[in-house]
């Protein structure tokens, strides 16, 4: 291995798995292969062409079976290779007998005519033009709409994971891994789309390949072995609808693969439960229809027994699933605790409640976003506000105190500051905001509204609307993200307020575990720890981050002997912070406009 050039010793096996397999592909177009090795290749077709169905069929969103494209176009290419290598077979062996190109073109031969000749290529035509016009031609749309669907919906898909990010509900690692799935689901439609023409073109080439096959092997064999015409049609007939259907059988499995990959909506279920789910989830549906097919039954001359049955069934599921859903809706819901009156004791300090520093108040209906027994995630999202609060300004926020409030409307919810309102909206749980960035390329139904963060104009839209929404430019966000959204922007909005002497003395303390001398010398001999305070507090309704802690301290301990005037001492600090301040409102790569 240490003689070997490093491009080829850098190589590992699944690196060089691909070229292997066309090479060895291409060699099947070229070298005669014995029947016995045609066989082990059609069989491997046909299990490959069953795996791929049964991978499609289990995944939940197209992007879980990414390289399909490619596997669409490799065994297209197995297809196509085993058909110039069976028809070198079937022309130069087919006077043998049967079973000259292998046992298996044989069995499917005798499987499909059935000692009625035109009987199986009659049906050999059926099944490749269901293949070629219906299954490989809608799946082919499919693609080529998603395709350019999931072309219109990036910008939108990409301002959300911003907006997520921006909020502090996801990190940089997050954002980065849905970027990347947003570029891959466009990559992957597009892809399938180009596919998807192999395979019709697949379609095409098996049909020539039976002609060929039959008209050719009756010219060899009558002119070159001198075979008798009922012999030579008995012979290539059964090969050359053998060979095909050996052929067509994968091909028609792997379109079936491609249209059910496409046409997927992705959801946390596989294709199997989403059937089961909403084919069988409404018993008025199902009643309805076996009384349609008990009816059909009972006409003079029909099939009585084939259909009363069938209705029967469908009776009997729609029973099981009525009860189903009438014992979910009976089940007793938790008692409240009965409370006992005991005796009123006197007033204490204890009954002096402190206030909350930030707190969330929401109406009934928005409970569950915050109750994690119902998949609420409310509670995650406002710790990811508060860690990428504190790494982008410079201090931890106080801790967020949620609370019911049932005095307000369903749907609202309000933001509060050491007791005081300071922000209210409303959000719809279950349903999701489409907010207009002033991109969009037409109007929505649903109910308009603004979002409450920002201002823009937005339209509150049901799932169903979500995926269009994003084709037509809406960034689209759930209920949840619009109240932590609007959340942090008022905690950014008020960050001075929320730097209190505590905030104060906590950072202190972490600068002095790096730089003790420097809080030693500073604070109090220097300049007041009350001082120190309103400095940041100036900083930070301004807008400016105290991130770079020592910088700022370290400058007023430079100028503390000069003056002790907060505006003063923060004019300086802003001044030392000015490559800080720049690259957060341009950051690099971006050119400032400006006017000389």
């Amino acid at each position: 291995m240490n003689n070997l050039p490093p491009w080829l010793a850098n190589m590992g096996a699944r690196s060089a798995a691909a070229p292997v397999i066309i090479i060895m592909l291409l060699a099947m177009m070229i070298l005669p292969l014995p029947a016995v090795i045609l066989d082990v290749f059609f069989s491997f077709n046909i299990a490959l062409s069953i795996l791929v169905l049964m991978i499609g069929l289990q995944t939940k969103k197209a992007l879980d079976f990414i390289a399909f494209p490619t596997v669409l176009l490799m065994t297209t290419m197995l297809r196509l290779s085993l058909n110039v290598a069976s028809t070198r077979v079937v022309l130069t062996e087919g006077h043998t007998g049967p079973d000259a190109a292998g046992k298996v073109i044989e069995a499917f031969g005798h499987f499909l005519i059935g000692g009625n000749y035109a009987v199986g290529i009659v049906v050999f035509v059926i099944l490749t033009i269901i293949n070629f016009t219906v299954i490989t031609k809608g799946a082919g749309r499919i693609a080529e709409v998603g395709a350019r669907f999931t072309l219109d919906a990036m910008p939108g898909k990409q301002m959300a994971i911003d907006a997520d990010l921006n909020a502090g509900l996801i990190g940089e690692d997050e954002a980065r891994r849905r970027r990347t799935e947003v570029s891959q689901e466009s990559e992957f439609y597009g892809a399938m789309d180009g596919a998807s023409k192999y395979v019709r073109g697949d379609a095409i080439a098996g049909i020539l390949v039976i002609i060929i096959n039959i008209v050719g092997g009756l010219i060899v064999g009558m002119v070159q072995h001198d075979m008798q015409f009922g012999d030579a049609v008995a012979n290539y007939t059964l090969l050359a609808i053998g060979d095909g259907l050996v052929a067509q059988i994968p091909s028609l499995i792997i379109s079936v693969a491609a249209g059910v990959v496409v046409s997927r909506v992705a959801n946390n279920e596989d294709i199997g439960g989403q059937l089961i789910t909403q084919l069988f989830n409404n018993p008025t549906v199902i009643y309805l229809t076996a009384g349609i097919i008990g009816g059909i039954g009972l006409i003079p001359g029909m099939p009585h027994f084939a259909f009363l049955l069938l209705a029967a069934i469908l009776a009997g599921i729609a029973y099981v699933v009525d009860q189903q859903k009438t014992q979910a809706a009976l089940e007793p819901e938790l008692e409240a605790p009965v409370e006992v009156l005991t005796e009123v004791e006197e007033a204490s300090w204890d009954d002096v409640v402190p206030v909350d520093i930030v707190g969330l108040e929401v109406g009934y209906r928005l409970i569950p976003l915050v109750d994690k027994a119902q998949g609420g995630d409310l509670l995650k999202r406002i710790k990811g506000i508060r860690k990428k609060f504190a790494q982008e300004v410079g201090f931890l926020a106080p801790t967020v105190h949620i609370r019911d409030n049932l005095e307000l409307r369903p749907n609202s919810y309000r933001v509060t500051l050491k007791g005081v309102e300071v922000a209210t909206g409303e959000s719809n749980f279950g349903q999701f905001l489409a907010i207009d960035p002033g991109t969009v390329t037409g109007p929505l139904e649903g109910a308009v509204t603004t979002d409450p963060a920002f201002g823009l104009p937005a339209v509150w839209v049901d799932a169903s609307m979500r995926d269009h929404a994003q084709a037509m430019g809406y960034t689209v966000v759930d209920a949840g993200t619009v109240i932590a959204t609007h959340l942090n922007h008022m905690i950014s909005m008020h960050a001075a307020e929320l730097l209190g002497r505590e905030e104060v003395q906590k950072l202190l303390d972490h600068v002095a575990k790096e730089s003790p001398k420097l809080i030693e010398d500073l604070v109090p001999k220097l300049l007041s720890f009350a001082l120190v305070q309103k400095v940041l507090q100036n900083l930070l309704i301004e807008g400016v981050h105290i991130r770079d802690m020592r910088t700022i301290l370290e400058t007023l301990s430079e100028y503390a002997t000069q003056t002790t005037d907060a505006n003063e001492l923060t004019a300086l600090v802003r001044v030392k912070l000015g490559r800080a301040i720049v690259q957060e409102l341009f950051p690099v790569g971006n050119e400032v406009t400006a006017m000389t």
